[in-house]
């Protein structure tokens, strides 16, 4: 801080301070005087668009979710059925296969129908526990 002496002899001491600092920067700024601010660029989306958005990603997975419900209740009561299914040594077993073209194979052998069931219920167990696991770690 300097002193000067003025003409009619009395000091002044020139005191800057922190606050004159500042408005003589925010008084630049408003004037447009370049002072390193740099603009804030908005990069969101409207509010209005991104509820749309979410709403539409959200009802394609609700339908997924009401898809996997659906096979697994379907699975389990396939498995139900068979398990209901009763076979003994006698000829009152059948099992039947037919194609599009109304070809067929039938069998009245109970070890190859076991065989069959057995398979198939493995197979459909398996397919039930997988589309539980993905229920289970599903997201809407």
């Amino acid at each position: 801080m300097a002193t000067t002496v003025t003409k009619n002899g009395t000091s002044k001491k020139e005191t800057v301070t922190v606050k004159k600092e500042v408005q003589k920067k925010l008084a630049e700024q408003t004037i447009g005087k370049s002072v390193n601010v740099q603009p804030v660029k908005s990069t969101s989306i409207p509010k209005s668009e991104t509820s749309v958005i979410n709403l539409d990603d959200r009802m394609q997975k609700f339908e997924q979710l009401k898809g996997l419900a659906h096979q697994r209740t379907r699975l389990s009561d396939t498995l139900t059925e068979l398990n209901k299914f009763k076979y003994n040594q006698s000829d009152s077993a059948n099992f039947e296969i037919r194609d599009s073209q109304n070809l067929s194979f039938i069998t009245t052998n109970t070890n190859l129908i076991h065989l069959v069931t057995n398979h198939l219920k493995a197979t459909l167990e398996s397919r039930k526990s997988e589309i539980e696991k993905q229920l289970i770690d599903f997201e809407l």
